[in-house]
């Protein structure tokens, strides 16, 4: 019979049912999710009929279309005046684009919102966009849904790592359902949000993500939301070529953008008045940019539609590029509240548009499509969500590679040329920083058989305190011992004697002197690791137990095998390191002599 040599009790994942009954939460809160995208949009509705065309009505509307001639100009500024109120007096926490504060939140509070921030920002954002905005209604969206997540949660037991995942549950819904994107708004909450890949998250996030999608039908219509044509594209070298060209060239946007919105939040904050003026004077640009392009103005989805469907005129083209993009930048940098994915996505395709004018020809809206994926995989440093957005805009399996090619020389060349996204560096700037950087945790594949020392000092539980003496001195010299394994006469381990008590009892004349057993003590059934277990399994317990030494036992058999401290793990980091650092040539071909192997420290 052949023996199975597993590790018993470790799994490829960490999940347990739980999962289910955060599922079931999912659930709720993906559909809450949906109502809430379909409110948020129609209160945009509702404000850009109210400020620009002087009634209450929902239906849809473009601020472009608008009669108020100059008097245009100042309606942004009295939306901005309206939101600086809002904040000052109500929750700072409602200004910027959402999906920071968002970060902030997971990382830094617990996942835990408030009732004025959930209730706050949908409003403010509505007013925002409803009076000229340049923004997206979807970050506002992912945040109000994720603080409808959180507040679910906080109303029942769940721990921290709980509530975040019902937190970007409630995110990844509204965005599946304002988009019709429900595998764009799951990779989003992998790239962005939960900063792990774990099935105790990522299920529940898919059935909120999944319910969304679902429910839009019945609330918002059909998706997608941006209708594309198929191209049936056949790949080739040259196609490739320009791809690659336009995520360069989406790269470089993006930093620009980028540095345009920062460049202009440092411009406010040397102003000599309270940020709660800052949305209104950002509005300044807001308003003379809408006289001088209107459809820079508002959340622009009937403009991304145009350079995805149509030949857009040049002026169009350069409207977006120019117009749209600053003033989208100074608000931004103000602290107006407003999301950023529509205007990236908006500018993208105006990127590629114009590409479309002078690369080869592949069907109407091809090269825009292009450039909207690039843009955002370039400036979010997300290309997997930007790469199944765009698959689920058009359904086209055959836009696969060029997008794929697009959006990774897009991700690469912003990754080398900007520290950081247009969203963590708002994080940065408050102090925190975020890492985006998944790998597998060393400690999980290590185990402690790897690490432990074996070479160590171990006493019988008969021997005299007088005998045990000089061994334990050279020992704990020698090789830094600080925990001594007691084993009875058979061999088997019966406890563990510390090195702190073993010095204070031989420190005692009296009790030193006398021919005590080491048995008086020794620290019966010691807590003990087995040679198998994992080295991230061994740290979780030192953090619950306080203990920072166990002796290592064999996992079968219960036999001593050595010690494992907390400097031990250290060999798990160094490992990692050297792997990292240490460049070597294993092959190398000579004409003449021997091979050798070549090993360069970086």
């Amino acid at each position: 019979m052949t023996e199975a040599h597993g590790l018993s009790g470790e799994g490829d994942f960490s999940a347990t049912r739980r999962m289910l009954v955060l599922a079931g939460f999912a659930v709720v809160i993906g559909s809450l999710g949906a109502v809430l995208a379909w409110a948020l949009l129609r209160l945009i509705n509702f404000f850009t009929n109210l400020f620009y065309f002087h009634q209450f009505s929902f239906a849809k509307a473009s601020p472009a279309d608008n009669h108020l001639g100059i008097w245009a100009l100042f309606v942004p500024v009295l939306g901005g005046l309206i939101l600086g109120l809002m904040a000052r007096f109500g929750s700072e926490r409602i200004r910027g684009h959402g999906i920071p504060e968002a970060i902030e939140a997971i990382m830094l509070n617990g996942s835990r919102m408030s009732f004025r921030v959930a209730g706050l920002k949908p409003l403010s954002s509505a007013i925002s966009i409803g009076s000229g905005g340049p923004f997206g209604a979807e970050g506002p969206i992912i945040m109000t849904g994720g603080a409808a997540g959180s507040l679910l949660a906080q109303f029942f037991h769940f721990s921290n790592a709980e509530r975040k995942t019902l937190m970007i549950a409630g995110a990844a819904a509204g965005m599946s359902a304002v988009f019709a994107t429900p595998v764009a708004a799951l990779a989003l909450a992998v790239e962005l949000l939960l900063f792990e890949m774990k099935p105790r998250s990522l299920f529940p996030v898919a059935v909120a993500s999944i319910t969304a999608a679902i429910l839009r039908t019945s609330l918002l219509g059909h998706g997608p939301i941006f209708p594309v044509g198929q191209f049936h594209l056949s790949m080739n070298w040259q196609l490739a070529l320009f791809c690659i060209l336009s995520g360069v060239l989406a790269g470089c946007l993006a930093w620009v953008i980028t540095n345009m919105v920062y460049l202009a939040e440092d411009s406010f904050l040397k102003l000599p008045v309270h940020w709660m003026w800052w949305p209104a004077i950002g509005g300044i640009a807001v308003g003379i940019g809408g006289l001088i392009f209107p459809q820079a103005l508002g959340v622009g989805y009937d403009v991304i539609e145009e350079l995805l469907t149509t030949h857009a005129s040049m002026q169009l083209i350069l409207g977006v590029l120019v117009v749209k993009s600053v003033i989208w930048a100074i608000p931004l940098g103000a602290g107006t509240s407003g999301g950023v994915l529509a205007p990236m996505l908006m500018m993208g395709a105006a990127l590629g548009a114009l590409e479309g004018r002078v690369f080869p020809d592949h069907g109407t809206g091809f090269w825009a499509l292009i450039g909207m994926c690039a843009i955002l995989a370039g400036t979010m440093r997300v290309p997997f969500t930007a790469l199944f957005f765009a698959i689920e805009l058009t359904h086209d399996m055959s836009l696969l590679l060029p997008l794929m090619i697009a959006a990774v020389i897009a991700y690469g060349t912003t990754v080398l040329i900007l520290p950081r996204s247009v969203l963590t560096e708002k994080i940065s700037r408050r102090g925190y920083h975020i890492t985006r950087e998944y790998s597998i945790d060393p400690l999980e594949v290590l185990m402690v058989r790897d690490v432990m020392r074996t070479d160590i000092a171990a006493f019988p539980i008969s021997m005299p305190l007088s005998d045990v003496q000089l061994i334990a001195r050279e020992s704990s010299q020698r090789k830094g011992q600080h925990l001594y394994p007691v084993l009875a006469d058979a061999g088997a381990m019966v406890g563990v004697v510390t090195r702190r008590t073993l010095w204070s009892a031989l420190d005692d004349p009296n009790f030193a002197s006398a021919e005590r057993p080491l048995e008086t003590l020794s620290l019966k059934s010691p807590q003990v690791v087995g040679d198998r277990d994992t080295l991230r399994s061994v740290l979780n317990r030192m953090a619950e137990s306080g203990l920072m030494a166990y002796p290592v036992v064999d996992s079968g058999t219960g036999e001593l095998k050595g010690l494992i401290g907390l400097r031990d793990m250290v060999t798990a980091e160094e490992k990692t390191l050297n792997e990292e650092r240490t460049r070597e040539r294993w092959l190398r071909v000579r004409l003449f002599g021997r091979s050798s192997q070549e090993v360069v420290n970086t």
